[in-house]
């Protein structure tokens, strides 16, 4: 089955604009999907192409790279000849796939791209970690653009719905509520969503029969796989990266949902586990939201690295990643969310998800949390900060039944003059009360 998705957009993008001026790198978690739309790319967009898999490659061409590239005619036509497929001057894609294994591979960009016979995508992970770029200079020809994992609107394609985003696109854009019907239905699939995630392997077990176990089966792989790779590529630190990763779930379930290092060992201390939340990063396995001490435009001027929420980048993996050690009839999440009884650790899957819709959307994660035991009126936590124009979004997420939002009121009257209109994300339909806007949870990421 063919998953569309919208980096597709992209690709046609820098395929049209750079001629074959420059390189594309995607950059993104293992199995989000690179290889799978690279590769539907080049079948549907050039008369031929090679893709070069790095993580599973011979010797032969390693050997090419390392020594006959320097001329590249026979480079080519050794290439050619290997792949068995006839290279086409401005008609065919080279893609190196999980580029960061053959760091060789991405350094010698610059003069292919010179050159100027092909186009070149590369796929990998972990791509700015020290040790996958030591010894290389690094081609100032590659454009960048990270892939994330299917966002709503994708997940809403592969059900074979292209009819409900727009609307919601449409009562967003003019403020208006979707409906009790409609908007139960949108609701409905945002649960399975939650649930299945957008990690393309397992929303794919997941369409045939419906069948979240079988979805369920495919996150569980992928966690392993994660696994696999912290042994592999954080050497040296990987029980630190292992102890963040695995308690994940434990930190986002507390309603103080920042990092709480001493929670894995009572000694530890950020400087110790800098480089494992950065391994996880770099990854993109988590999106971490950092805390900002002075609420402005430019966020990241005052973004306090020592103070994080670490959420995970795919929400369905989260949910098998929380139960994974039992069975999955065991997991209690599938039936709260599917029953709409959300009370249980809601913050962890609600947060998590809009944390997800915003960096798919191309935010960076912020939040605001200032703890004043003495003046209550300074004591506040804001969820999310979105910049928008010259001003700072509030954003909190919220349960259907919630009785008040303290903190919001707070901070927008602390900072007013610099505070666009503050949003409440929750369970039900698009309503503005106490000069708030309240969205459904489906609207994240249009935010």
């Amino acid at each position: 089955m063919f998953l569309n998705r919208k980096i597709y957009r992209s690709l046609l993008k820098w395929k049209n604009e750079s001629n074959g001026k420059t390189a594309l790198m995607i950059d993104g978690a293992r199995r989000v999907g690179k290889s799978y739309i690279v590769e539907q790319f080049a079948q549907k967009e050039y008369e031929s192409h090679i893709i070069i898999d790095f993580a599973n490659v011979s010797q032969d061409i390693k050997d090419l790279f390392r020594y006959d590239s320097s001329d590249l005619d026979l480079f080519f036509q050794k290439l050619s000849a290997y792949y068995s497929v006839t290279l086409h001057r401005r008609k065919s894609l080279i893609a190196f796939d999980e580029v960061q294994q053959f760091p060789i591979a991405r350094q010698l960009i610059k003069y292919l791209v010179a050159d100027g016979r092909y186009d070149y995508i590369e796929t990998g992970s972990l791509i700015r970690l020290k040790k996958n770029i030591q010894d290389i200079v690094i081609p100032s020809e590659e454009e960048h653009i990270q892939m994330f994992p299917l966002d709503f609107e994708e997940f809403l394609w592969a059900l074979g719905d292209e009819a409900t985003m727009p609307l919601i696109r449409a009562c967003f854009e003019k403020r208006v509520p979707l409906g009790a019907a409609l908007h139960r239905k949108a609701m409905n699939d945002f649960r399975q969503y939650m649930l299945v995630g957008g990690m393309p392997q397992s929303v794919l077990a997941y369409l045939p029969k419906k069948n979240f176990e079988d979805s369920d089966k495919a996150k569980r792989r992928i966690l392993d796989l994660y696994r696999s790779d912290v042994a592999k590529f954080a050497e040296g630190y990987e029980d630190k990266v292992y102890a963040l990763f695995d308690n994940i779930p434990a930190q986002l379930s507390r309603k103080e949902k920042k990092y709480n290092l001493s929670s894995i060992k009572k000694t530890a201390r950020m400087r110790g586990y800098e480089d494992s939340f950065v391994w996880l990063n770099e990854a993109l396995i988590v999106n971490s939201c950092f805390n900002t001490s002075d609420p402005n435009v430019g966020l990241a001027l005052s973004a306090e690295h020592n103070t994080q929420k670490c959420y995970l980048g795919d929400t369905g993996l989260l949910v098998t990643l929380a139960f994974e050690d039992g069975a999955f009839t065991e997991n209690e999440l599938y039936r709260a969310i599917l029953f709409d009884k959300l009370e249980i650790n809601e913050g962890m899957l609600t947060e998590n998800i809009v944390a997800q819709a915003f960096r798919a959307s191309g935010h960076k994660l912020y939040f605001y949390s200032r703890c004043d035991n003495e003046n209550r009126q300074n004591h506040m936590e804001i969820d999310f900060l979105l910049t928008k124009g010259k001003k700072i979004q509030p954003v909190e997420v919220k349960s259907s039944s919630y009785k008040q939002h303290s903190s919001l009121d707070k901070f927008t009257k602390k900072f007013h003059s610099r505070c666009a209109e503050p949003i409440i994300l929750y369970g039900k339909d698009l309503l503005i009360k106490d000069d708030i806007l309240h969205l459904p949870l489906y609207m994240a990421s249009l935010l």
